[in-house]
């Protein structure tokens, strides 16, 4: 049932991390992989459980993740960042990171 994936894919902070630093920024597994010290294939297998659960998509251009915008979950999810005090600093990061690579466009 594909709730029952979604909030298994919830129930880890990293998963949910994960999210919060997609928020704003397509990412590589390399790079996410690097803010979380955390070995490509550790961080695929988040990456492969979130997008089992719809919550993330990926295109082979180098493999980069994004969240799927129209997911009712990440509409919460969205909601919970805003009253995550851990989730604020990613959020800077993931913004950061996504200017810095529009500028190198």
């Amino acid at each position: 049932m594909q709730i029952d994936r979604i909030f298994d894919a919830l129930a880890s902070r990293p998963r949910r991390q994960i999210l919060a630093y997609l928020s704003k920024t397509e990412l590589t597994t390399a790079e996410l992989a690097e803010r979380f010290s955390m070995t490509a294939p550790s961080m695929s297998r988040h990456l492969s459980v979130l997008e089992n659960a719809g919550l993330v998509t990926s295109e082979r251009r180098g493999v980069l993740y994004r969240l799927t915008a129209d997911n009712l979950v990440n509409t919460l999810t969205g909601f919970a960042f805003e009253i995550c005090p851990v989730a604020g600093p990613l959020k800077r990061q993931s913004r950061a990171l996504a200017k810095r690579r529009r500028a190198t466009e």
